[in-house]
């Protein structure tokens, strides 16, 4: 694929792609008659290569990966010594290898995806993240902020309905156990769907209109989807409405929702109501 593009967005993409092409090359060797061992070698091929390529193309910003060792903990002096320190770093890019391996070990499953962000600290905003790509290789494109998707359009069902029927993402695996009632509260049709990166990147499409996670999630498994969500102009927060922020001393970040702006109110009032 030649030299990447400089500018970070566009380099996201570009990064995000090929990791997502040697991803589709490995299923393509391996097949799925051991979904443990696709698991392990994805991750492992995935995480290699953005590894490498960072080093290369970006040697003077740090890295937080979920395959980096130690890298569920909370920061303290004797994380990544002798590399560079992601909490006084100024720039730090946020990966997800491999963004759900469960359906990138079944076969036919399109909804896993690699996730590749950029936090600055000297961003405008206050998640801090200045560029990102999701990419979804089994479907064959990648979402990224450097040419982010127009805002999207209503669902069918929600303008057939006059508006009051919400299409909410929701884990195959662990949705949050509050989710069926706050669903039926605001006239919500669930469908389930695989890795978080898929989830944010249908509500960013348009395929449905939110989602919204509870009960444990780190900075890697949002913050590439969240980039290209409020890149697009969608509402991105916690699920009591304040704001995410990444590359924080602890990666816990164990809730989020992600929507229509003009749903944002209403969810947020329902959360109140069934999250506690």
């Amino acid at each position: 694929m030649g030299s990447p593009p400089m500018i970070d967005g566009a380099f996201a993409r570009w990064l995000a792609s090929r990791a997502g092409q040697a991803l589709l090359g490995l299923r393509a060797e391996m097949g799925f008659a051991d979904p443990g061992a696709l698991k392990s070698a994805g991750d492992k091929v995935s995480h290699d290569l953005i590894r490498t390529e960072l080093a290369k193309w970006r040697p003077g910003d740090a890295v937080l990966s979920e395959e980096d060792e130690g890298s569920r903990l909370a920061w303290t002096a004797e994380v990544n010594v002798g590399a560079v320190s992601r909490l006084t770093a100024d720039r730090v890019w946020i990966v997800d290898p491999l963004d759900g391996t469960r359906e990138f070990a079944e076969e036919g499953r399109s909804d896993w995806a690699v996730h590749v962000a950029l936090w600055s600290r000297t961003a405008p905003t206050p998640h801090g993240l200045v560029a990102g790509a999701v990419g979804l290789p089994a479907q064959h494109r990648v979402l990224a902020t450097d040419y982010p998707p127009a805002y999207p359009p209503m669902t069918v069902e929600a303008a057939t309905a006059g508006g009051r029927v919400i299409r909410l993402a929701a884990s195959r695996s662990r949705p949050p156990v509050f989710l069926g009632d706050l669903a039926e509260d605001v006239g919500a049709h669930l469908v389930p769907m695989g890795s978080a990166g898929a989830k944010i990147a249908a509500v960013v499409t348009g395929e449905v209109d939110a989602y919204i996670h509870a009960g444990g999630q780190y900075e890697w498994d949002s913050a590439a989807p969240v980039a290209v969500a409020t890149a697009t102009g969608l509402h991105a927060s916690r699920i009591d409405g304040s704001a995410l922020k990444y590359n924080e001393a602890d990666p816990r970040l164990p809730d989020l929702l992600v929507c229509r702006k003009d749903l944002a109110p209403r969810l947020l009032a329902a959360l109140q109501r069934h999250s506690g």
